[in-house]
């Protein structure tokens, strides 16, 4: 699995994991590169991302299988030979860990902390410290397992000017790194939605772990100034060490105008000043360290034979694996919603502004195949298509359907144009596509306007009684036309 990179040419901004992947925390091991990201209310969640060159990534794993609460803001880190994730869900930090990220985490051990966005740091001395949102920090046992000591407040945020437009102050997301004689302090400030000019950057520096600190005289280190800019709301930093002692910065924002697809992954170049502090390095518009290929479009597809979904797939809250199972070298059988009660999509993740989304299918029973754009149970549009016929879904409106002759298999097709979506229909073994006489606007779809964080995703779900049978998807975005 890879994704789609462009680089704008006098632009410091490159994205690197398209679609709703916020909050990035990356750590290095070796030449490798690790990086998670919140999953909110998705399963699989807490996606396990690896990279050799910061540019091209691949989902590797998950953390969480089953269920564990609404995730948010993670911390990845490499300690004692394992790798480790603190991460807050259900009012509460919980700690997860393994030898391999590819393969099967530990279950989550809570941790007696509710305090949000976890950022680790282990001192000179072998000190484990949680630091998170709001200044705090706490002590951890030396196997990183389990809170020792109180919650303290040892960080007070730099000050932005009262007159910048912001969201709210919202000091969060601490993420700590030693380099020389100081633990480097990166914190977001300003709220992560709102106005396109909310989230900023900041940085601090303290010859110990807990302070004092001073602010950076660079800061914001990072802030989207206009709506005229590419990328809003820009926030949520981590810096690392890339090939070539090359320093980065990896963080998340919206594509302008596009709050549907969620907070992408962006890195940045940074260069450190001779009295030690760190900066945006738009000057190196050459990205030394950094080749990225200037693709236009990016294309995934899957015949379901392998009998297993590419992690570009989820499901809210639960994995209804009861419902879905493959036919022998065939395609994916999903079961309808009649027999179980439970109505989850299973949800691909949209990541371009324009984009089409094609299935292969066929229905048996008094099943209705839905090809959705989702954003919650609340929220969606679609179409839907039975033994009866066609016709457009909306959840405060219902409407009759069309009827439409299929010989064996149906197609059906999302285009996505700018938020603007439609649908379009065929038989199989016909050539020509019909389209679907209602085009619908889904700009207000998103989390501005619902909460949630979530993003909408091209989404297939079986109603009713009986069942359908998916013989492949396609997917083709891109972000400019």
């Amino acid at each position: 699995m890879t994704d789609y990179y462009q680089k704008t040419v006098n632009d410091e901004a490159l994205p690197i994991v398209r679609g709703n992947y916020a909050d990035p925390s990356i750590v290095k091991v070796g030449n490798d590169y690790y990086m998670t990201h919140s999953s909110y209310e998705y399963m699989p969640g807490l996606i396990i991302w690896h990279s050799t060159d910061l540019i091209h990534w691949e989902a590797v794993g998950a953390a969480l299988k089953e269920f564990n609460g609404i995730v948010w803001a993670p911390e990845l880190v490499y300690e004692q030979g394992e790798f480790v994730i603190y991460f807050p869900a259900n009012r509460m930090n919980w700690v997860t860990k393994t030898k391999d990220p590819r393969g099967d985490w530990s279950r989550p051990i809570p941790l007696e902390v509710n305090v949000i966005d976890p950022g680790h740091i282990t001192d000179d001395h072998g000190t484990r410290y949680l630091h998170l949102a709001g200044g705090h920090v706490v002590e951890l046992s030396d196997d990183g397992l389990k809170v020792e000591g109180e919650l303290k407040k040892v960080y007070e945020h730099w000050i932005y000017p009262s007159d910048w437009i912001v969201e709210g102050c919202s000091p969060e997301g601490p993420k700590l790194v030693k380099k020389a004689d100081y633990y480097y302090y990166t914190i977001a400030l300003g709220g992560t939605s709102g106005p396109p000019t909310s989230h900023m950057i900041v940085s601090s520096r303290s010859k110990t772990p807990t302070g004092p600190w001073e602010h950076s005289p660079e800061n914001p280190i990072i802030r989207t100034k206009s709506k005229d800019e590419k990328w809003w709301s820009k926030g949520h930093g981590t810096i690392f060490e890339g090939p070539d002692e090359q320093w980065y910065i990896v963080y998340h924002a919206y594509e302008e105008n596009l709050h549907t697809i969620g907070r992408q992954t962006l890195i940045s170049p940074i260069t450190w000043t001779e009295d030690g502090w760190y900066r945006v390095d738009v000057a190196n518009n050459e990205w030394k360290a950094l080749d990225a290929p200037a693709e236009s479009v990016e294309e995934s597809a899957d015949r379901f034979r392998e009998g297993s979904l590419s992690l570009y797939w989820q499901w809210k809250r639960t994995v209804p694996l009861f419902r879905y199972w493959y036919e022998q070298s065939g395609p994916l059988k999903i079961l309808g919603t009649a027999d179980s009660g439970d109505y989850s999509p299973m949800l691909y993740m949209a990541r371009h502004r324009y984009y089409t989304f094609e299935i292969e299918a066929s229905v048996t029973g008094d099943a209705e195949l839905q090809l959705l754009v989702f954003y919650d149970q609340d929220h969606y549009v679609g179409i839907g298509f039975s033994q009866d016929g066609i016709r457009v879904l909306r959840p405060y409106k219902q409407v009759g359907k069309k009827p439409v002759t299929v010989k064996n298999k149906i197609r059906l097709k999302i285009i996505n144009h700018d938020h603007i979506v439609r649908f379009q229909y065929r038989d199989s073994e016909e050539a020509e596509w019909q389209n679907y006489d209602k085009v619908l606007d889904t700009s207000g779809l998103n989390h501005n306007t619902l909460g949630g964080f979530l993003s909408l995703r091209p989404g297939i779900e079986v109603t009713g009684k009986g069942s359908a049978k998916l013989y492949s998807y396609h997917y083709q975005g891109k972000s400019d036309v």
